[in-house]
């Protein structure tokens, strides 16, 4: 789930910050963009981007560094050349580091971990380890693990039939009809969000995810010429 660079940025929280949570003034930011979602509005709102909804999501970054790598902070403006939507500003503020992905909007706090965007040759290992009875059991049993945590386990696009090659009754079938792999969870938001309760949450779910990710850096690895 690591995006490509251009679209991030590693700019640093200011020294000495510590993550206390976000500001439930947040929430009220990303629906008030909602619904004015232009340059007047953002302008007349972007050092509070910038103090309560950015600085906070970079201090998180550098605490969960030392355990699950250096992240970086999505940029705030959509990628509209090839969209009918034209509103210039993204409604949710969105980072990733070496384990996975964390996204604030209005409604919730959400992290995911796992294989979001498979190149083709990633998508051909990854069915291949499926289809092996030693791996392919080995994941079954991680994602079934993971759904009695009420974790979410499932992938962006989901094939309607077998993939080519693959047998329609085989055993493992669902989990080859993926096109790719990630977990995911995600919280409403509520006053536990100007907290520290968003760090424990992030962490948990980054932790009990660290043996998916490990069978896919195994089984999988990182596109050919990555």
């Amino acid at each position: 789930m690591v995006p490509a660079r251009s679209a991030t940025t590693s700019r640093k929280p200011p020294d000495g910050q510590r993550f206390r949570g976000w500001p439930l003034e947040v929430v009220e930011f990303f629906d008030a963009l909602e619904m004015d979602n232009s340059k007047n509005y953002w302008t007349e709102h972007k050092e509070f981007y910038k103090d309560s909804v950015l600085g906070p999501m970079q201090a998180l970054l550098a605490e969960l560094a030392g355990e699950f790598g250096s992240g970086r902070v999505f940029r705030p403006y959509r990628d509209t050349r090839f969209s009918r939507d034209k509103s210039p500003y993204k409604t949710n503020i969105a980072a990733h580091n070496d384990a996975g992905y964390i996204s604030l909007s209005a409604d919730a706090l959400g992290v995911g971990s796992g294989l979001y965007m498979p190149a083709p040759d990633q998508l051909a290992r990854f069915r291949a380890a499926v289809a092996d009875d030693k791996s392919g059991e080995e994941l079954l049993g991680l994602v079934n693990g993971l759904r009695k945590k009420r974790i979410q386990v499932s992938a962006l696009e989901t094939l309607k039939s077998a993939p080519r090659g693959y047998a329609a009754d085989h055993p493992r079938i669902d989990l080859l009809r993926y096109k790719g792999l990630t977990a995911w969870q995600e919280w409403p938001v509520g006053a536990w969000l100007a907290t520290a309760a968003p760090k424990r949450r992030i962490v948990d779910l980054l932790r009990a995810t660290d043996p998916l990710r490990k069978w896919l850096d195994s089984n999988v690895g990182a596109a050919d010429g990555h």
